[in-house]
């Protein structure tokens, strides 16, 4: 048999006392928050051009 068939039984309170991998920030979760972000400032900008337009009376007209 190989060792790639065997299975390894861990007890839970070995499990418990396994550390590392999960501490660190992944790329994936800061590239996430960057893009929300991001998000949330191009939301800002359109929401404040708007209100600036329409404080300044300078809509587009809709035909």
């Amino acid at each position: 048999m190989d060792i790639i068939d065997q299975k390894i039984v861990i007890s839970d309170i070995e499990l418990l006392n396994i550390y590392g991998g999960g501490e660190s920030i992944s790329a994936t979760l800061l590239n996430a928050i960057i893009r929300g972000l991001n998000t949330l400032y191009e939301l800002g900008r359109s929401l404040g051009s708007t209100i600036r337009r329409i404080r300044e009376d300078k809509l587009c007209e809709i035909s």
